[in-house]
């Protein structure tokens, strides 16, 4: 069966680029690959097809051949070349490596980059100061590069060697059937170097334990689960490379006084019966000093009250929220024998006047009595 025009295979014109030779057998290779295509025998025809074509087209002197002469210009007995391809001994892990590396995390002679990892550093910090904003120092423990190696991780005078299994390249590639698999080296651990005399002070690690003094800035506004990010502030990377980032978790303490749902702030505050049944004047703490709060006449416990924008200003932007203050009405205790006396006093001459004094405790016991007599 004649073979097809590989630039037809490919679906590109002759004189294409080399790179939309490779992007047009990403596209199809993808598309008819055996792994995306269980079972499907015309699906890995299409891929061999597909994998010769670019095969031929990507080498230089292999296309200038076909281009001249055909597949004929391909054909070994004709003094050609040679098509390679699948069903020709192709390296196809090569091949996959090239168009492919970019997705999987590098192709041939590339090298795992080498960043050092990220730290999380919990803050415990006030209300105030979440909600103000503050400057903080912290200590963090982390790896710095060893002095006495200068990070290499080897012995002062000696010098790391490239890694026999990968060849320096930090990675070796996996062959399973028609699929190329690229890891981390074993034995360098992706560095594409192995240290024979380690630095006695880092054991070879080129790096060595410090405590670090960082000073962090707190935005107005933050909350619990808040993180800010420090780039470049984690761990320092074994042997050189790019350092990580250091994340700062922010977690607010409990207040005192103080509640904190979103942007809003609650504060319960007692209230002497006194006061909530004659009326009064309160004063009331916020994190921003003392308001003074108007409690109408006939106050009842559990009563909510509003002040407008004395609440929290969100780090994420939008006005500040408001401060609500709730009323509890607070019993007397440990009264003496004359304060008693008048409180009865006070209570015969309130059931010897008209009702209405207590709406809500005569609205209960009217939904009592309805139900005692609705059962009779």
């Amino acid at each position: 069966m004649a073979k097809r025009d590989y630039y037809e295979v490919l679906g590109l014109a002759r004189g294409a680029t080399d790179d939309e030779v490779k992007k047009a057998y990403r596209k199809a290779a993808m598309k008819h690959h055996p792994d995306r295509n269980p079972g499907d025998k015309q699906a890995e025809e299409k891929f061999k097809e597909v994998s010769e074509a670019y095969e031929v087209l990507s080498n230089a002197e292999k296309r200038a051949a076909y281009d001249a002469h055909g597949h004929a210009g391909l054909d070994p007995s004709m003094g050609g070349f040679g098509a390679g391809g699948f069903n020709q001994g192709a390296n196809f892990s090569d091949i996959f490596g090239d168009v492919f590396g970019d997705i999987f995390g590098g192709g041939r002679g590339s090298q795992r980059s080498n960043r050092g990892a990220d730290l999380r550093y919990t803050l415990e910090i006030s209300l105030e100061d979440a909600v103000h904003g503050a400057k903080v120092t912290i200590k963090v423990p982390t790896m710095v590069p060893c002095e006495s190696c200068s990070g290499s991780g080897a012995r002062r005078g000696s010098s790391p060697v490239p890694c026999t299994t990968c060849n320096g390249r930090g990675e070796v590639r996996m062959q399973q059937g028609f699929f190329s698999v690229q890891q981390t080296c074993p034995s360098c651990r992706g560095r594409g170097r192995m240290i024979k005399d380690p630095c006695p002070d880092c054991r070879g690690q080129g790096r060595v334990e410090n405590i670090r003094s960082l000073e962090v800035k707190i935005p107005a506004g933050v909350d619990s689960g808040d993180r800010i990010r420090l780039a470049g502030e984690g761990e320092e990377a074994a042997q050189g490379g790019t350092p990580g980032d250091l994340y700062v978790q922010i977690a607010v303490k409990e207040h005192k006084l103080f509640k904190r749902e979103g942007a809003d702030l609650f504060c319960e505050v007692p209230v002497g019966f006194v006061d909530a049944a004659l009326g009064g004047e309160l004063e009331i703490p916020t994190l921003d000093g003392r308001v003074k709060l108007k409690i109408p006449e006939g106050t009842q416990s559990g009563r909510l009250f509003r002040l407008r924008g004395k609440g929290v200003a969100p780090v994420r932007g939008g006005g500040p929220g408001d401060m609500l203050v709730r009323v509890s009405v607070e019993t007397p205790v440990k009264l003496n024998k004359h304060q008693k006396e008048l409180l009865r006093e006070f209570q015969s001459s309130l059931e010897a006047e008209s009702p209405g004094h207590s709406p809500q405790k005569e609205s209960f016991f009217s939904a009592v009595r309805s139900f005692f007599e609705g059962r009779s």
